[in-house]
């Protein structure tokens, strides 16, 4: 199991009592002043610093149940968001331009080889490639043990790189048609749910598909059986090596005490694994926003997270903790340069 220390208490405290004393009528700044807390105990410093060097990394896959009917979309559209990714014309791009975020994608488990690709652009992107597609979860298992693993390891090995690279806010983004799937069956598995509570429309499915999705999730639910009890476990039978690499990302990244802004409900349901498998890593964590999928607002109850956004967002890619991070800046700034009351002589 992965020791995981809280962030500082101590600063904590002293975070309080300086939003405490800001010349600002008491509990006027809301939400603003919990996260420049949060961000401050994080930082272990108050006032924190301001939050300059921001970093997403999108972990792309395929997966098998795709090709099941839970999806509006054909599973080709992976592999041309990745390369739209990589050209800079996705619509977290231009967020992420917008707000100084740096972006990075890897092919975790993306059902093509990139040929296309010039080499000095693929041999990066498939760095830490798994396998191809994983199983169809409601028939086999989504990937080996062994598979599992390695994309767990994956994953924390890019938590560790960006975060040498200097990053003081990470952001887990998401590529691959159907994985609200798998990320709904690990909400549900994780929560002791029926898939009945969780399932969602994804990228816009009809009513009957709903209802096929609902029946796909409950068969894999049902065929993993007592293996949901263990989160290792929950990955090889309903995850897949993008998901598995996230909750690696987050896992390694609450580890080393740095804080990450949670996206949508593949963000979401790996911070309820992470957190499964390495209990209070989930106090590193914010809510970016709140999607359209039931599965990521029941698992953020769990988790005891309130998302800072709520504009109706079912982008992923990492788009809406994006669109979220001018509200940390704003947070951390009041929490800098507000006045304090001792200041103004009065």
């Amino acid at each position: 199991m992965t020791a995981i220390s809280t962030p500082d208490p101590t600063v904590r405290d002293q975070a309080t009592e300086r939003l405490a004393s800001l010349a600002t009528p008491p509990g006027a700044l809301g939400r603003l002043g919990d996260l420049a807390v949060w961000a401050a105990a994080c930082q272990g410093v108050v006032p924190p610093a301001p939050v300059d060097r921001i970093r997403l990394v999108i972990f792309a896959g395929d997966h098998g149940v795709a090709a099941h009917g839970v999806s509006a979309f054909p599973s080709a559209i992976t592999g041309a968001m990745v390369r739209t990714f990589l050209l800079g014309k996705a619509g977290v791009n231009a967020l992420a331009n917008a707000h100084g975020v740096a972006v990075r994608v890897l092919d975790l488990g993306v059902d093509e080889d990139f040929a296309d690709l010039d080499e000095k652009v693929r041999a990066p992107l498939q760095a830490f490639k798994v396998r191809r597609g994983s199983g169809a979860l409601h028939l086999e298992d989504a990937l080996t043990p062994e598979e599992t693993r390695a994309a767990l390891d994956a994953g924390a090995r890019v938590a560790r790189e960006e975060i040498a690279a200097g990053a003081q806010l990470l952001i887990s983004g998401d590529m691959g048609i159907g994985n609200t799937t798998p990320a709904s069956a690990m909400v549900a598995a994780g929560l002791g749910l029926p898939a009945s509570e969780v399932v969602g429309r994804g990228t816009g499915i009809d009513d009957a598909a709903l209802a096929h999705k609902t029946g796909v999730i409950q068969a894999a639910l049902d065929r993993a059986g007592e293996r949901t009890a263990d989160p290792v476990e929950t990955l090889t039978a309903l995850g897949s090596a993008d998901l598995a690499a996230t909750t690696g990302y987050l896992v390694a990244a609450a580890a080393a005490g740095v804080p990450v802004l949670l996206d949508g409900l593949m963000s979401v349901a790996c911070a309820l694994t992470a957190d499964r498998i390495a209990p209070g890593a989930a106090a590193w964590f914010a809510a970016g926003h709140r999607s359209t999928e039931p599965a990521q607002s029941l698992a953020l109850a769990k988790l005891g997270l309130e998302p800072v956004l709520d504009l109706g967002m079912r982008l992923g890619e990492g788009s809406g903790a994006v669109a979220a991070v001018p509200v940390i800046r704003s947070a951390v700034a009041v929490l800098r340069d507000v006045a304090l009351l001792s200041e103004l002589g009065a």
